[in-house]
């Protein structure tokens, strides 16, 4: 289990729009669909992943409390399905219903979303204002998968409740760590590379 750092995209960047499918729905979603809420919440996640199978109860809690308060969230998974099944539409479809999750889950097949993003890992989550505009690049909390501390999201629960309450966010910020998105053959960013 090899651990991948984000990117730590700039603050004040702006949302990169998309145009990618839901897992369970079948519906296509764009950025636009999003517009009518204060926050948006994007993470790039996956199924086989263990730092991701060891948060995604948080995920689905998040998921519960956070869209009755103004906040959007959407998940999308970017990785390699043919060399990682489980990461495919259905696999993905299976992960959202056994975990509950409430809101979209979408494929990027082509990997363009996480490359706009500047996804490196799974999870990665970009946190973005009223504006879609960048306030919140990193970790969800300090626990990983075998070091003993509690799954709590505190970090990023920190960062959603000032940006609700119109409050700052520290931009001292940790990084999320995981597994590193599984590009396709000749399809890795240059900063995947660093």
């Amino acid at each position: 289990m090899s651990l991948t750092l984000s990117t730590m995209l700039p603050l004040k960047s702006k949302a990169p729009d998309f145009k990618l499918g839901d897992v369970i729905s079948g519906k296509v979603f764009t950025l636009k669909d999003f517009a009518d809420k204060k926050l948006l919440l994007v993470m790039f996640i996956c199924r086989h992943c263990p730092y991701v199978q060891h948060i995604k109860k948080e995920l689905a809690n998040l998921g519960r409390e956070y869209p009755p308060k103004n906040v959007a969230m959407v998940a999308i998974s970017s990785n390699d399905a043919e060399n990682y099944a489980e990461d495919a539409p259905t696999g993905l479809r299976e992960m959202a219903r056994e975990s509950n999750f409430s809101f979209p889950f979408l494929y990027d097949e082509d990997q363009s979303v996480a490359k706009a993003y500047s996804a490196a890992c799974t999870p990665d989550f970009f946190l973005f204002d009223q504006n879609r505009q960048l306030i919140y690049r990193g970790q969800l909390d300090d626990s990983r998968p075998g070091n003993g501390k509690p799954v709590t999201g505190a970090d990023l629960r920190m960062a959603l409740d000032a940006a609700l309450a119109g409050q700052p966010i520290d931009p001292h910020q940790k990084p999320s760590a995981g597994c590193n998105i599984k590009w396709k053959r000749g399809m890795e960013p240059a900063y995947s590379r660093r």
